[in-house]
């Protein structure tokens, strides 16, 4: 029976919006592969590692969207079904000869690891493989088969198509700088690495490469300078300019994936794009051989080429181009073998525990959340002693840090410079606010740490540092009046007047009964704005200072305070 006009009308309406809708859908899902992302590779040779659920759960809490495993684990992949995070799926070197022997052990490796997952778990791109051309040479013949064979496994399987390729080395580029100087190992060049292109070139498939700068600036012997290495910003004179090109190239990082542009170009290749499968810093090694494996190394460089991806900076060959990359690594890999560098490239402990916090301005939670709350807050490296000396002034006078361990003779007075007694100040002050977002800035000479200053250890040791205590305040304020404190015993008696109570029960020291009391007259004086209140001219003391004499007193007493403020 045929349609009326009017609901063949309808129909055709209805047809072109769902097939708008899809249209939109494909083009957004294309456009989010096209946008340069930071992505982390996740080691396993880590002690206690993180069960499939708890990984799954670590990764989306640091809002980490783009990962690669260097092997396929079904509990891993099906743990992340549903999350909408990409994958990027190894292939160890081990299993290479099964691969490209055999044509049916590819269809069953796809058909194992990839189509019983998909489509609910997002799997963008097979590695097959890692640096075999340096690692494992033997079974060079045998990568280019393997890569065909699963192609071939893999043909219709998803929409859009996982991508295949093989992450190689560095070395395979010589002479890389200047940039336009490069060219491919002369060895590999016709047997591997063009018939690679070529596949790469017709698959729509980029050229994974493991790019490190930290290797660059140690093979260097001094002509690589550190900081053009971590990115640090460089005066015009000590920038490299290629002599060939004219090209100004203030990072290493940059320069490295120029001369893999130009060594393609020498192959006649211009169409392959470059994906960074590795990238990263050492946090810690020895301090003989590897001087440069500083945490302080680390956070910056990692920080900077986080910051110079999502900027979408380029390169100064291309600088519509810029290539997406992969931290290496998630963990540190406490159980690899080798230097002590080797184990020291994650961001995190296998714990959760950040290694060191990215200073991420600008990329909301990415890899930025601290999972153990032990953060603490410092003077910035550099910054300037008089905005530093601003800053503690704040922090101890109306911020209400507690100032006390850094007055002359106290436990954390040495060392005697501004900025020791800023990262007191500022940590105070940042632990008394709950280390809320904005505790930490101080005009931006303040940044956080999760290395413990020191002075943490020194106060609970002592037991001291009791919230709020601003005794540099007052102390200010009564040298303004003209008032001195009283010494020896007589400001201890003081001390504990403005607490709110009295060391009264016998034999107990001031400390044991304030430990037993929790420091409740130390809050309440807070509460009713007694600090605030002496800021103001003609007030009277504040109620903490004043003897108690019953609880309809103190209410009155607080709510003429509250008055003030």
């Amino acid at each position: 029976m045929g349609m009326t006009p009017i609901l063949s009308i309808f129909h055709f309406l209805f047809l072109s919006l769902s097939l708008s809708s899809l249209f939109a859908a494909a083009a957004n899902q294309s456009k989010d592969e096209e946008t340069p992302f930071v992505g982390v590779n996740i080691g396993t040779d880590v002690s206690n590692l993180f069960t499939p659920e708890e990984l799954v759960a670590f990764l989306k809490s640091q809002q980490i969207t783009h990962i690669r495993l260097y092997d396929a684990d079904p509990a891993l992949l099906a743990a992340l079904a549903g999350t909408g995070i990409r994958v990027v799926l190894g292939i160890p070197n081990n299993q290479l000869l099964a691969l490209g022997s055999s044509n049916a052990t590819a269809v069953a490796w796809v058909a194992r690891h990839v189509l019983s997952f998909l489509p609910s778990t997002l799997i963008s791109a097979i590695a097959v493989g890692d640096e075999v051309p340096a690692s494992l040479p033997s079974a060079l013949p045998l990568l280019l088969p393997a890569l065909r064979s699963l192609s071939s496994a893999l043909s219709s399987s998803a929409d859009p198509p996982i991508k295949l390729s093989t992450p190689l080395p560095f070395s395979i580029i010589l002479d890389p700088f200047p940039p336009s100087q490069a060219f491919f190992n002369q060895t590999l060049a016709s047997s591997f690495l063009l018939p690679l292109l070529e596949f790469l070139s017709d698959t729509d498939s980029p050229l994974m490469l493991n790019l490190y700068p930290y290797y660059a600036l140690m093979q260097s012997r001094g002509v690589i300078p550190l900081d053009n290495s971590l990115f640090k910003p460089l005066p015009p004179s000590l920038e490299e300019v290629d002599p060939n090109t004219l090209l100004h190239y203030t990072n290493v990082f940059d320069a490295m994936i120029d001369a893999a542009y130009f060594s393609m170009k020498n192959l006649n290749v211009t169409d392959v794009p470059i994906l960074i499968t590795e990238t990263g810093w050492p946090s810690n090694g020895s301090r003989k051989d590897e001087p440069f494996a500083t945490k302080d190394n680390a956070d910056t460089y990692n920080s900077n080429v986080i910051k110079h991806i999502l900027d979408r900076s380029g390169t100064p060959l291309h600088p519509e181009i810029t290539s997406s990359v992969y931290i290496y690594e998630l963990f540190n890999e406490d159980l690899r073998p080798g230097p002590v560098s080797e184990g020291n490239w994650g961001l995190f402990y296998g714990s959760g525990t950040p290694v060191y916090l990215l200073h991420l301005v600008g990329s909301g939670e990415f890899l930025a959340t601290d999972t153990t709350n032990r953060t603490y807050c410092v003077a910035a490296e550099g910054a300037d002693g008089k905005a530093l000396q601003a800053a503690l002034d704040w922090a101890c006078g109306p911020g209400l840090a507690n100032c006390s361990e850094i007055q002359p003779g106290e436990s954390c007075y040495e060392p005697n410079n501004v900025g020791s007694h800023a990262s007191y100040a500022f940590d105070s002050y940042y632990q008394k606010e709950g280390k809320v977002p904005g505790s930490c800035y101080f005009q931006g000479v303040a940044m956080v740490t999760t290395t413990d200053p020191g002075h943490h250890q020194r106060r609970r040791r002592e037991g001291r540092g009791r919230r709020g205590d601003s005794l540099w305040w007052r102390k200010r304020k009564r040298r303004e009046a003209g008032r001195l404190w009283e010494g020896g015993s007589g400001l201890r008696r003081r001390k504990k007047r403005e607490a709110g109570h009295l060391c009264e029960r016998r034999g107990a020291t001031c400390s044991d009964e304030e430990e037993r009391s929790g420091g409740g007259g130390l809050q309440r004086k807070k509460r009713s704005g007694g600090f605030a209140a002496e800021k103001k001219k003609g007030q009277p003391q504040p109620v903490a200072e004043k003897k108690r004499g019953g609880e309809e007193e103190w209410e009155k007493e607080k709510g003429k305070q509250k008055g003030l403020v």
